[in-house]
C-alpha cells in the first residue's frame, strides 16, 4: 500500500463545513484514520490499516510462516498432470473423512 508522504506543514487552519466534514487533502483520499478525542475539542487524527476480525487469522506469524514454506514448496516442485484425476479427488476425499 501507498505510504502518504510527510506533510509539509505542522499546523494549519482548515474550517469544519456545514456537514460537519473537513477535508485532510487529496493524498490521504480512501485512507483509513483513527480519530481520538483527546479533551474537549482537541482530537489526534492518524492513519490506520484495519484488519476485519474474521481475517486477523491471515495475519499470525505461525500462519504467515506456513504460507511461506509452502510457496517456496511450490516454487521448487514443478506441477505434473494428473492421469485420472476423479481417482485423485476422491483419494483426497477418502483421507479427509479417514482424518474427521
Amino acid at each position: 500500500m501507498r505510504q502518504a508522504n510527510t506533510l509539509d506543514f505542522k499546523t494549519t487552519v482548515k474550517v469544519i463545513g456545514a456537514s460537519g466534514q473537513i477535508s485532510l487533502g487529496k493524498q490521504f483520499a480512501g485512507r483509513q484514520v483513527l480519530i481520538e478525542a483527546q479533551d474537549e475539542g482537541v482530537w489526534l487524527i492518524r492513519t490506520a490499516q484495519v484488519v476485519p476480525d474474521n481475517e486477523r487469522w491471515l495475519h499470525e506469524e505461525a500462519l504467515q510462516t506456513r504460507l511461506k514454506k509452502s510457496l517456496d514448496w511450490a516454487k521448487s516442485h514443478a506441477p505434473k498432470e494428473t492421469e485420472n484425476p476423479v481417482a485423485y479427488l476422491e483419494k483426497l476425499q477418502d483421507g479427509r473423512s479417514r482424518k474427521t
